[in-house]
This record gives structure tokens, sequence and C-alpha cells, in this order.
């Protein structure tokens, strides 16, 4: 396991081409696909996440994707214990693992160790924590903090209980001080031997022209009673990540009467096209290889995008 795995990334904005892309790759290099979009964990939220058909996966088994109750809250750290645990799997069995998505967050807290918090939170020892403090005062607990790791105690104040408890409870539940976690984040180290093939596009136009179809396909395709049916069994409470999903907080809204038909399929190309903004900018930092989708406004092929790719693998 570990950096000695070797694992190619498709990524990009959305409506990129990235499934078709992945699943070339896929067949290419003998690999199966593992999923790296937020919404497509979900279950019953396919046409509005755009989850790949039975026709366009082709035969290549896809992973991470479906499984999750909408209504529950699942977090970047879920993620990379699902899905490094499906990755280490492929890998075992001798396959190439292809990760395929536009969350960046998940793909940085997967390729890189230490890109994000990975302590969780364990109500147990918060509460004996909090208790000490109340017990045996603030002073009692930072001494607690300052035995473990004493440059996170020179920088946080004794009656800074709640920063103290949280400092103790890192270092309780993953044997690393703040301190250690702190610098990890700052110079993650890689978790995978990775090679990132990032779309992208000379003409935003294009890239544009292709969600405003993606979007008026959804709604012909029944997005309104998928978002209908999810409702109807109380799957997408407003509490929900799920519920806030481009296309979904909006269809919602239209079924709500709220907004009608058309303003709902407006904004949700708005907000596609403000979030692909987003994506294109995440991803540019990557180092790798960069592929654009169109050739003097000719779109390329899944397979020219491929044998483009696999050249400079």
């Amino acid at each position: 396991m570990g950096e000695n795995v070797k694992v190619i990334a498709v990524v990009g904005p959305t409506a990129s081409g990235k499934t078709a892309l992945g699943v070339r790759l896929a067949e290419l290099l003998g690999g199966e696909v593992v999923s790296c979009d937020s919404m497509q964990i979900y279950r019953g939220m396919k046409i509005g996440t755009a989850a790949p058909t039975e026709e366009e996966v082709r035969g290549i088994p896809h992973h991470m994707i479906g499984f999750c109750d909408p209504r529950r809250n699942y977090s970047a750290a879920d993620y990379v214990d699902d899905a490094s645990c499906v990755i280490a799997d492929i890998a075992d069995r001798g396959k190439t693992p292809v990760i395929v998505g536009g969350t960046g967050l998940y793909l940085d807290s997967l390729l890189f160790i230490g890109s994000f918090s990975e302590a969780g939170e364990d109500p147990a020892v918060r509460e004996e924590l909090f208790r000490i403090a109340g017990e045996d005062g603030p002073s009692s607990l930072h001494a607690m903090l300052r035995a473990i790791d004493p440059e996170a105690a020179e920088k946080i104040h004794e009656n800074n209980v709640k920063r103290v408890v949280r400092a103790i409870e890192v270092y309780r539940l993953t044997g690393k001080t703040k301190t250690e976690a702190d610098r990890e984040a700052l110079a993650p180290a890689p978790r995978y031997d990775a090679t990132v093939v990032t779309l992208d596009f000379e003409d935003r136009a294009t890239l544009y022209g292709r969600i405003e179809k993606r979007v008026d396909k959804m709604f012909a395709d029944g997005l309104e009673d998928e978002v209908r049916g999810l409702l109807e069994r109380g799957e997408l409470p407003d509490s929900s990540t799920a519920a806030q999903a481009i296309g979904y907080r909006e269809t919602a809204a239209m079924i709500r009467g709220v907004i009608g038909r058309d303003e709902a399929k407006e904004l949700i190309k708005k907000n596609t096209r403000n979030y692909a903004k987003r994506q294109l900018t995440w991803f540019r930092r990557y180092d790798g290889i960069k592929l654009f989708v169109e050739d003097g406004g000719v779109i390329k092929t899944a397979d020219e995008l491929a044998k483009e790719a696999i050249e400079r693998i």
C-alpha cells in the first residue's frame, strides 16, 4: 500500500468528459474506476449528479457511487477511509486504480496525507477533558497539553478551554500532536504514486455550452421525478449535504413552488458554470498531464484523449 501503489487520476470541471476518458484509460490499462465525486456517493441521485450509466461504464467496474444514504453528511475523511480501502483492493488484484471526479477537496485528501484534519471527534474524550477543566481548573488541563505538546501549549492560552480540549483530543485520537498535524497540513506527503490527468478548455464557451446541454438532458431524463421521490421519502432533508447539491436544491425549490421550471433550469446552469470555474482554478494547481478537450474548436474523442495521456504517463 502507500506510495508504491500507482494510480491515475482523471480530473477537470463538470461536463468535461472525465467519465468517458476514465473508462477508456481503465480499458487500456487494465483498471477499475474509483469515483471522486462528493454527490455521486449518494443513493438515488443518479440523474442530477450525472452518475455514469451502464452504457457509459462499458463493463468497467466503478466504485464509490450510489452507496451512501443521502440523509448522511458524508465527509472528506469518510471518503478517504472508504476510497483508500477500495484502491488497496484494486491494486492487490493487480489492477490499476483510475480515480475519476471533480471534487477537489476529496482528491487532495485522498492523494496527500495531511491535506485535511484526519482527527475526528470522540464525545467521551471531549466530555472527560471538559470535566477536568471544570473540576480542577483550566490550568490543570493546560498542564496536560504542555506535557504532550509544548509548542501548542505556548500558542494556546489556558483560558481558551475549547482549543486546549481539541488539541488534546487530536493527540488522543491520532497519536499525533496538534503541532505535528499542523505541519503535515502545510506539507502533505503523497499517499500514492499518482499521475494526475487534468482536462481543460481553450475556450470556456465550449465548456459552458456542454453544461447547458447536460442540464437540459437532466430535465429530459427525469430530474424532477428523481428529486420529488427523494423528498417524498424524506431522504433529502434541508439539513443534509445532499440537499445542497447543485440541481437538487433548485429543483426542490421548484417542486415546492418557490420558483418556476424555467427559473430552476437557468439557476442550475448558472450555478454549475460558477462551480466549473472554481474547479478549473483548483485543478490547475496540479502538476501532471494537462489535456485540452478541444483542438481548434473540434472536440476530441475519449480515444484521442486517452492516447495523448498514455503517451505521457
